[in-house]
């Protein structure tokens, strides 16, 4: 150091000692020094505040759920109805995450709204047409015949008689045999005997024909002495 360097650091520390000894509020006189403008410092890293009183009364440790430090997990993003998309789960019951659901399986399926407000219902199917019958078979044969009507011959013994006859069936009548049952009466009225005799029916009848037939019907010659004759009141039918 040279001579002149020592004299100008003990003329600087003489200053200062003078300064600082009387009033202790004079300030030491440097020189005139350049403002300089000093720009406000940003952050560069993650910030982390440390609440001074925790929920307890001490201090919460950074990082846990009371701590301000926590970031706050990412929320999902809607989609177009507004449901998040992600699967985190609501909380559980004991402050956890909840169950997750999958997007294929938010809940149970509704029907889409129609235009009137309802849901669209599937459609019923048709109802079946009548089942067509099979053809019926015709109804069996019917034969019906009325009261006898008779008429005199020229032999007391013998008498013309016609019977009516109606097939109400479906199939014709083919066969058949028609029993008429013929009385003597005497010359007083009274009826001494009854005489059977068969005859054929006239065949075929066909379905719903209407037809009548005329026997003569007679008895032994002796069986009606002079002043008897016969009635043929009786008339049985037969047939198939």
């Amino acid at each position: 150091m040279t001579a002149a360097s020592a004299a100008v650091v003990c003329l600087g520390a003489a200053l200062v000692a003078c300064g600082g000894g009387a009033g202790g509020g004079g300030y030491t006189a440097v020189g005139g020094v350049p403002r300089q403008t000093v720009a406000a410092g940003k952050p560069t890293g993650s910030v982390r505040m440390v609440p001074l009183d925790g929920p307890g009364g001490g201090t919460a440790p950074a990082g846990t759920a009371g701590g301000a430090g926590e970031r706050p997990a990412a929320l999902p993003a809607p989609d177009a109805t507004g449901t998040p998309t992600g699967t985190a789960g609501r909380p559980g019951p004991h402050g956890g995450p909840g169950p997750s659901q999958s997007p294929g399986h938010a809940g149970p399926a509704t029907a889409a709204p129609s235009a009137t407000g309802r849901g669209t219902a599937a459609p019923s199917r048709p109802a079946p047409g009548p089942t067509p019958s099979r053809t019926a078979s015709p109804a069996p044969a019917d034969l019906t015949w009325g009261a006898a009507e008779r008429a005199d011959t020229d032999r007391r013994w013998c008498e013309k008689v016609t019977v009516p006859f109606h097939n109400a069936g479906g199939t014709p009548v083919r066969s058949g045999t028609v029993t008429f049952g013929t009385h003597i009466i005497g010359a007083l009225g009274v009826d001494w005997a009854t005489v059977e005799s068969t005859a054929a029916l006239p065949v075929p009848i066909g379905p719903g024909a209407r037809t009548d037939h005329t026997w003569t019907v007679c008895v032994d010659a002796w069986r009606v002495p002079l002043g008897m004759h016969v009635e043929t009141r009786d008339v049985s039918v037969r047939w198939k």
